[in-house]
């Protein structure tokens, strides 16, 4: 079958207002001056995540809801320019949003807009079919949408990649991408023991690849049975906002595994990419090209 689409993101389109504060946490204040200006801007994890593997010369195709109001149109504009592909499903509650603190250090608190969304959202059936069905891999955000939608995608045959970001390991919602994905990426930052939940998401599910990442500290990689600790990468300038840099991880490891690269490569395309995040200013969308991802690699690899 011909795939006319190298990864199908589902879910994850929204907008972000970013806030610089002097500090986190933020004591108590009845109000701040915020020099810096307030700015929304287009961006969360799907967004991110489609970006970076466009960018990565991914032929890449976005699925979710959007309300007909300014953030939906904020998100329509910004596929657009990037020549991302975009489906669009009306959602009358409107386009999900959210506030994003962020420190000085580039550390960062996001508060989510949680009633722009419904637990009995579902993509339509045929749409969904009719994408996967020329689709390579989906990256499937942890909504309820894509939650509904993974029995069709393992229907079509597509590999599965997720991304758990801050789970503990614990909250049962998860556990139903944990175990289907085929690569699973989470946070180990609510990891008591980032190793032991690794080695449970792969035996209770079918995932070949777990990868957790650790900011500063680099990142776990579990693969063939084995956690090996992924080295963290200098970011190429100094360290402005970590925001994205989980979903720039993520889309530089799939551009890898996706090229039949191994794993510890894919995870070192990762670490490159996130560390190169890191360095973009939270009000603005960027994102490495396959070239300079692939350069930076190497330099690391003779460093």
């Amino acid at each position: 079958m011909t795939h006319d689409i190298d990864v199908l993101v589902l879910g994850g389109a929204g907008v972000d207002t970013i806030v610089h504060v002097p500090e986190l946490p933020l004591p108590y204040a009845d109000s701040y001056m915020v020099d810096s200006g307030i700015r929304a801007r287009a961006g969360q994890t799907g967004d991110f995540v489609a970006l970076g593997l466009s960018r990565l010369g991914l032929r890449t195709h976005h699925l979710d809801f959007l309300g007909d109001d300014p953030e939906g149109d904020l998100v329509r504009a910004m596929h657009r320019e990037r020549g991302i592909a975009l489906t669009a499903i009306p959602q009358p509650a409107g386009t999900k949003r959210a506030v994003n603190l962020v420190g000085p250090d580039g550390r960062r608190l996001s508060l989510y807009d949680t009633s722009r969304a419904h637990a009995d959202d579902r993509f339509p059936e045929d749409t969904l079919r009719a994408l996967a069905a020329v689709s390579r891999h989906a990256h499937v955000s942890i909504t309820h949408p894509c939650s509904h939608a993974l029995p069709v995608l393992r229907e079509a045959g597509v590999t599965l990649s997720t991304d758990l970001h801050n789970w503990d390991g614990h909250n049962p919602y998860h556990e139903a991408f944990a175990y289907t994905a085929d690569v699973v990426f989470l946070s180990a930052a609510a990891l008591t023991d980032p190793p032991r939940t690794m080695r449970r998401i792969a035996e209770r599910g079918r995932a070949q690849v777990v990868v957790a990442t650790a900011g500063a500290d680099g990142a776990y990689l579990l693969t063939d049975g084995e956690v090996t600790h992924v080295p963290t990468v200098t970011p190429p300038a100094p360290v402005v906002d970590s925001n994205g840099a989980g979903d720039a991880f993520a889309a530089a490891f799939l551009h890898g595994w996706l090229s039949g690269e191994p794993p510890h490569r894919c995870a070192l395309f990762g670490a490159v990419a996130g560390a190169h995040a890191c360095t973009v200013p939270s009000t603005e969308t960027d994102a490495m090209g396959r070239d300079e991802l692939v350069a930076r690699a190497a330099a690391f690899e003779t460093s």
